[in-house]
């Protein structure tokens, strides 16, 4: 029986413990990578910012990152009853619609500490909100989808957090080549999305996931992948260049560069080396972001 389903009103209070568990942890590097990077490219300095500064870090690690966790288990609770019953809520660690309440408080929060750090990054608390939900609650669920659900998280993950970052720091609207910057690492992190797929291809296909290694193939998914991943890298090289941002332009060739190679070994087996890839060439991804964010704020 599924003790999830239990929506007793009585159910207890969950454990701290639980809670963070339920809010993953180790989910909240890449945004919060993303948004000192956002600090990075504003070119601001840090002088009567460390409110804001702390208050960008809780926002976009802990509270919307954390928040998605919550609301992603929360609709897959009966999925996870059978392949990780050990989860918080399916387990009954978490019980009742305690799941739902800690999704929704979360959401309120960030809302508050959104609103709290300026108009901007109260818009992009709401879109990063309006990505949880869509990402895992139906009736959009865009998970189900190989294009939709990798475009949201990268948009959530890796723009909206860069993003906030810089308005943070500024105040207001970031540098027309912020956001241009920003939007194209943002499509390049649809590939990053579409090689965390690789791991569950099996599963994806019998519970009716459209992720893209299910309906192109493993072989063809990883191709489109690195070409995602590359592009938009291409894209941000000339642009450094063109804005007289040489050596941070070199930088991310050299670190482009790197990832090629790792590419041309993810492909003899994307099954085999995908996890591998996530440690070698997914960090050279996001130094890559981070040189390109010193450019753009005047420190290299």
């Amino acid at each position: 029986m599924d003790r999830s389903a239990n929506i007793s009103p009585s159910a207890p209070i969950p454990h701290p413990r639980d809670v963070l568990e339920l809010l993953k942890p180790v989910t909240w590097f890449p945004p919060m990578w993303a948004f000192f990077c956002g600090v990075m490219s504003s070119g601001a300095g840090l002088e009567g910012r460390w409110w804001f500064l702390f208050g960008g870090v809780l926002l976009a690690g802990p509270m919307v990152c954390g928040t998605s966790q919550a609301v992603n288990d929360w609709f897959d609770r009966h999925v996870d009853a059978i392949n990780q019953p050990e989860r918080p809520i399916p387990s009954g660690r978490i019980a009742g619609r305690w799941g739902l309440y800690v999704a929704l408080i979360g959401s309120a929060l960030s809302l508050l500490l959104g609103l709290a750090l300026g108009f901007w990054v109260f818009v992009a608390t709401i879109v990063g909100l309006l990505c949880a939900w869509g990402y895992s609650a139906p009736p959009f669920r865009f998970k189900m989808s190989g294009w939709i659900g990798p475009a949201v998280v990268g948009l959530s993950y890796e723009g909206l957090s860069w993003f906030t970052g810089a308005s943070v720091m500024t105040g207001g609207l970031p540098d027309a080549r912020v956001l241009i910057v920003i939007l194209l690492y943002s499509l390049g992190a649809h590939g990053i999305m579409t090689l965390n797929d690789f791991k569950a291809v099996e599963g994806d296909s019998a519970m009716g996931v459209r992720s893209l290694p299910v309906t192109l193939g493993v072989a063809n998914a990883a191709k489109l992948a690195c070409a995602v991943m590359a592009v938009p890298q291409l894209f941000v090289i000339a642009l450094l260049f063109q804005w007289g941002l040489a050596i941070s332009a070199i930088a991310v060739t050299l670190l482009l560069a790197m990832q090629i190679v790792f590419m041309r070994r993810l492909l003899t087996d994307p099954n085999k080396y995908a996890p591998w890839y996530n440690a070698t060439g997914v960090s050279s991804y996001v130094l890559g972001m981070l040189a390109a964010a010193l450019g753009l704020g005047g420190w290299i």
